[in-house]
């Protein structure tokens, strides 16, 4: 065995408590290469007695390596351990210390989990696992008040510019509530809806105010009510990296200089506050001269930013928080954020924007999740791009699963397009059956789907503002065909709970000529279902390995059989299918 590929350390994904009585233990291999990987176990206070062999199955697997994983429940809280992996020619420990030629009879050389300590335990909520976002761009879904429009409002339905508005509001919002019911929705995030100058709302004058032409608290507390009722969760998002440049402070520094007591609440490298050859004299989002950063190590910020946060949890009653830019805030703050957010609602959601690796906010003392990016890149570029085969998606979803604990894949973000990024349907080249395809991987992924409005009717727009175009209310311009598969799959997804269960293995993925399907496996205690995909124009035949007697959850009464040990599923070009094993 490839002795530099084995990869083990403990804490983070690699060794971590699953729940207050139970360990998730995870070597790396290099792929193919150990036959069989054990985990030799016990409490370092009782080895003789508590000593057992635990068989490890592989979790996932990338290009280069294999992820192996073994859950135990330690007797006593507690685990030393060391590993034991086979290869064809020959068997290898590995310790602490590296590779013994033999398994020490003491264990103190051994990895150490040294006690499941109950406030360690990283658990996101529970309800998390099952939800379905719906992300509303506010100014542009619905115009229920035309009264609140800003001044030169244009006709609903124009052509969106980074600075024109249409009136989308709250009342637009409760207005169609039936909408997102009726599509299989429970949970929805806004982005920001706090007072401020743009369109957009990312440059915020006031945190503790609904933007005017919007509405006001009191509607959104009845938006929230109203969503409630119907089961819905409510995110809102949260930029507390930066304000805007008519933020109070900010205007009050820019006024009084050095002397504004608000001097040390941004980051300034030269006064007076200004701009000089495009670059602002303060720190800000990007260069953006009207986004300045906020020093969030300020004791002052941080007790205005965490009185935000209550505030629209306790008294608004909204569910949780996504934090724009979040990984350009430092790491103490996010730890006092938690704090001052899970006093007052231990249930609400806390979703950090980070556009890539995130372990180190995925610790249970940050983040609950994070808006899963390396999903979506691998998602868009097998299905919508079209530039890598089917073997390279499974290997990159093969190494996301690997990258965060079990609890973090339950409970990950995961979109494929936004505000920030073209819509799903030109990313597929307006090819609405490719857009299908990417639309059920994402709803029969472990973690909680996001779908970005006006998308399961048809939707269209490149990067913004293109992306940010008025929803499409009537259903003669609606794609309706399609809007029926989304509430159908939501329908299996919300059906089936082995669909949104962790486990997930992908039994056909290749290169080359049938580097266009995939066949996967979702399973839970009760249930085992295969997804087939066809991800390119012509026809073709997926053979896996199975048993048993399979039923179909898209077209009634037909079921397969093996032949010779394995499933001959026919697909036609941009095809799928979805079965059920019957007991």
């Amino acid at each position: 065995m490839l002795l530099e590929a084995i990869y083990h350390r403990p804490k983070q994904n690699w060794a971590y408590a699953y729940n207050e009585t139970t360990l998730h233990i995870r070597i790396r291999t290099k792929r193919h290469d150990a036959e069989r990987v054990e985990l030799i176990a016990g409490d370092k206070y009782d080895w003789s007695g508590t000593m057992t062999t635990v068989e490890m199955t592989v979790l996932s697997s990338d290009a280069l390596f294999d992820y192996w994983e073994a859950s135990i429940e330690p007797p006593f809280r507690r685990l030393r351990y060391a590993f034991r992996l086979t290869g064809s020619e020959g068997e290898v420990y590995f310790t602490e210390n590296g590779f013994p030629a033999a398994l020490p009879d003491n264990p103190n050389t051994f990895f150490d989990f040294p006690y499941i300590n109950k406030v360690d335990v990283f658990a996101p909520p529970a309800w998390v696992k099952d939800a379905v976002f719906y992300q509303i761009f506010p100014e542009r879904f619905a115009n229920g008040d035309p009264s609140l429009n800003p001044e030169k409002t244009e006709a609903w339905g124009g052509k969106p510019t980074p600075t024109n508005f249409f009136g989308g509001d709250l009342q637009g919002v409760l207005d169609h509530l039936d909408h997102l019911v009726e599509l299989g929705i429970n949970a929805v995030y806004f982005t920001p809806l706090f007072e401020a100058t743009t369109n957009h709302k990312y440059d915020t004058e006031n945190y503790m105010r609904v933007d005017r032409h919007f509405g006001t608290n009191e509607k959104l507390k009845e938006l929230v009510e109203a969503c409630h009722k119907r089961g819905i969760r409510v995110l809102l998002d949260a930029v507390f990296n930066h304000a805007g440049r008519t933020f109070p402070p900010f205007v009050d520094a820019l006024k009084n200089g050095e002397k504004s007591v608000y001097a040390n609440w941004f980051h300034v490298r030269e006064w007076p506050l200004q701009v000089i050859d495009g670059i602002p004299t303060y720190e800000t989002f990007a260069f953006e001269p009207m986004m300045p950063k906020l020093n969030t190590e300020n004791p002052d910020v941080k007790a205005y930013l965490f009185n935000v946060a209550r505030y629209w949890i306790e008294k608004i009653g909204v569910d949780g928080w996504r934090l724009d830019v979040a990984n350009e805030v430092d790491h103490q703050f996010w730890r006092e954020f938690r704090k001052a957010v899970k006093q007052v609602n231990p249930e609400a959601y806390i979703l950090g924007e980070i556009w890539h690796d995130a372990m180190m906010w995925l610790e249970g003392d940050q983040f609950d999740s994070v808006m899963n990016n390396p999903f979506t890149n691998a998602v868009l570029d097998f299905f919508g791009h079209q530039s890598i085969d089917a073997k390279a998606f499974a290997d990159a979803i093969g190494r996301q699963l690997a990258a965060y604990p079990q609890q973090v894949t339950e409970t990950a973000f995961n979109l494929l397009d936004s505000h920030d990024t073209p819509r799903l349907l030109t990313i597929c080249g307006d090819e609405v059956d490719a857009m299908k395809l990417a639309v059920l991987f994402q709803l029969t992924y472990p973690g909680a789907p996001c779908i970005y409005y006006g998308d399961e009717v048809g939707m269209n727009g490149e990067g913004d503002p293109d992306c940010r175009k008025c929803m499409v209310w009537e259903p003669e311009q609606q794609n309706l065909e399609l809007l029926a598969f989304y509430k159908q799959a939501l329908a299996l997804r919300r059906e089936h709970a082995a669909l949104r269960s962790s486990d997930i293995r992908f039994l056909q993925a290749a290169d080359g000529e049938d580097g266009g399907v995939i066949v996967y496996e979702r399973r839970d205690e009760a249930e085992r279902i295969l997804v087939a995909m066809n991800t390119r124009g012509r026809e073709a035949v997926a053979a896996v390995p199975a048993g048993g007697v399979w039923v179909s959850l898209l077209e009634e009464q037909r079921q397969l059989e093996p032949v010779a040990g394995k499933l001959l599923l026919q697909l036609k070009g941009y095809g799928y299918g979805i079965w059920k094993q019957l007991n």
